[in-house]
């Protein structure tokens, strides 16, 4: 009799030892890290404005991560160097698909979609000094195509091409928008590239010093092409006063995604997911930045481009009554 009673404590102890450690795994903190951009840009302060919202200590803790942008956001996610980033269309598909940039290498077939969030507006920032009025004035000029990592540059090199410049053309520079900038203040750059959500926060701050600067516009023969060959492209347009003293401007933009990993858990991208969609987090990106309210869940499954979406992201839409 002792004895049956002992083994029914033992084995209501261990029992007990079980929920225990079950319990402090559940209560664990989930750390989900976002890749962004450089700090001058638009992908630095959106994560921020979305890491802070869907941060849920001690349960979830999310943090925004300054890098070099797409191309080493998706490097990162494939390392475990980060949970998540923000990546442009193109190059997510690229690096999903093993095609443009990413040919000749594995497909990153773990790449998973959590949301599309906002269009990308490419910048061709020239100094007015410099008088470049078209694509042919580039030539011989100093051009900055953004840093190594980034989707800027890939989308400089495609969009020179479509015009029928080459890298060789001008004397290219690989800087940040924030150290292009400042180089076109002092007139060691004559034009750099960007792409992101305007306002980007390096040109707004160089057209408020007054050193002149147009954005050229992305138009004719030269963007025809590039949509043609780079369906990721579509017709965009940068509203007048975006920037001291410059007028609307005819561009190109592409879509900005938020992706992830196969390897991340259902669970936890379900949440991340639900949290993006929040009223919290609504009002935050309403009121923190003026691409914030280009975030809509409307439109948060359109152009993914073949990249799937993960399975927790695909629970929240499908409960959200936005796909089947």
């Amino acid at each position: 009799m002792s004895a049956q009673l002992t083994r029914r404590a033992a084995l209501a102890l261990t029992g007990s030892f079980a929920f225990a450690a079950s319990n402090a795994f559940a209560q664990a903190p989930a750390f989900f890290r976002i890749g962004t951009g450089g700090t001058a840009g638009t992908y630095y302060p959106i994560g921020g404005l979305i890491a802070n919202a869907i941060s849920t200590p001690p349960q979830l803790i999310s943090t925004a991560v300054a890098s070099n942008g797409s191309v080493a956001n998706v490097n990162a996610i494939v390392s475990g160097a980060a949970e998540s980033g923000f990546t442009q269309a193109d190059v997510a598909f690229w690096a999903y698909s093993g095609t443009g940039i990413f040919e000749g290498k594995p497909r990153i077939e773990e790449l998973r979609s959590i949301a599309n969030l906002y269009p990308e507006s490419v910048h061709l920032v020239v100094r007015k000094a410099s008088n470049v009025k078209s694509f042919a004035d580039l030539r011989g000029k100093k051009v900055s195509l953004d840093e190594p990592g980034s989707g800027t540059l890939v989308n400089a090199k495609a969009i020179l091409g479509a015009y029928g410049i080459g890298e060789r053309d001008v004397s290219a520079e690989y800087l940040k928008p924030n150290q292009a900038a400042e180089k076109m203040k002092d007139g060691s750059v004559d034009a750099f590239f960007f792409t992101g959500g305007y306002p980007a926060a390096a040109i707004s701050e160089l057209a408020s010093t007054g050193s002149g600067i147009d954005i050229l516009p992305i138009v004719g023969a030269g963007a025809e092409k590039l949509a043609k060959d780079f369906p990721f492209f579509a017709a965009d347009e940068i509203p007048a006063g975006t920037y001291k003293d410059v007028g609307a401007v005819k561009t190109v933009a592409v879509g900005a995604h938020w992706v992830t990993s196969s390897k991340i858990p259902a669970a936890l991208v379900y949440l991340v997911t639900k949290a993006l969609w929040s009223d919290k987090t609504r009002a935050a990106l309403d009121a923190g930045h003026a691409k914030g309210k280009s975030i809509q869940k409307a439109t948060a499954l359109s152009g993914l481009l073949g990249v799937p979406l993960h399975e927790g992201a695909a629970r929240f839409y499908k409960e959200a009554g936005l796909m089947t």
